[in-house]
């Protein structure tokens, strides 16, 4: 079994155009899955998801996806007046029919033998909103990961590709294909093969089109504008300043 995961799409329709049209390049893929944060932050939100299920793609829900299906602002408190009106705007964006898709998506997929299991969250097997950097501290993985017994565990969230094994676990970040921000402009997603011995991990970057989707972020309505197109450009984590030119 072949499986293609792009997560943090982040409603960049060109990013994952360029990343579906690399996978074909591939050889394609028997299950395409979005591993979350579908919309937030992009400038086409309704038409990423339009292609996700024109391509069949299983869908999971990420954080913001939960932002922009709840049902009351008790959900959203925590959040920033420019986030809410951002949400405010992704659903008059998708309308209602997406927003109830949102809603009804899963927490996680699960894919293979028990003893060779392959586990698709959007940030970690317990909750999605808590980033898994790469050099995360056992007590975190503990409390994160715990007794979950899945071979390899795939997530997003983390906008930053790697590979981690922890205690007979196998944890990839497919990264984002709509926002990267690893200190490289491209779009990244991840296939993942099933072979006698586990999964096989293969990480993808791919260019796209950076300029188009600022003009896009510029001229549709969307709340905020200035600032998504400096994080777009940016690219990195500001954390990340000192470790990448």
């Amino acid at each position: 079994m072949r499986i293609a995961i792009v997560s943090d799409i982040h409603g960049n329709l060109v990013g994952l155009d360029a990343c579906l049209a690399d996978l074909q390049s591939q050889g394609g893929a028997d299950l395409i899955v979005a591993a979350g944060d579908l919309c937030m932050d992009g400038p086409k939100p309704k038409k990423v998801l339009q292609r996700l299920a024109e391509v069949g793609a299983r869908c999971i829900r990420g954080n913001t996806d939960r932002y922009i299906a709840a049902t009351d602002d008790v959900a959203l408190a925590e959040l920033s007046e420019s986030d809410r009106q951002q949400i405010s705007w992704q659903r008059r964006d998708v309308g209602e029919k997406w927003i109830a898709w949102l809603r009804d998506l899963p927490f996680s997929l699960r894919f293979g033998e028990e003893d060779a299991q392959l586990l698709v969250v959007h940030a970690n097997p317990a909750t999605d909103d808590e980033q898994l950097w790469p050099d995360a501290e056992d007590a975190l993985l503990e409390r994160l990961i715990g007794d979950e017994r899945a071979q390899t565990i795939a997530f997003g969230h983390l906008h930053l590709p790697y590979v981690r094994a922890w205690r007979g676990r196998l944890l990839v970040n497919v990264a984002s294909a709509g926002l990267p921000k690893d200190g490289d402009p491209r779009a990244g997603y991840a296939i993942l093969t099933a072979r006698s011995a586990g999964w096989e991990i293969r990480h993808r970057r791919v260019a796209f089109d950076v300029k188009k989707v600022a003009t896009q972020l510029a001229d549709c309505g969307i709340p905020d504008s200035t600032n998504l197109i400096n994080v777009l450009r940016r690219h990195r984590y500001r954390k990340l300043k000192t470790l990448i030119p």
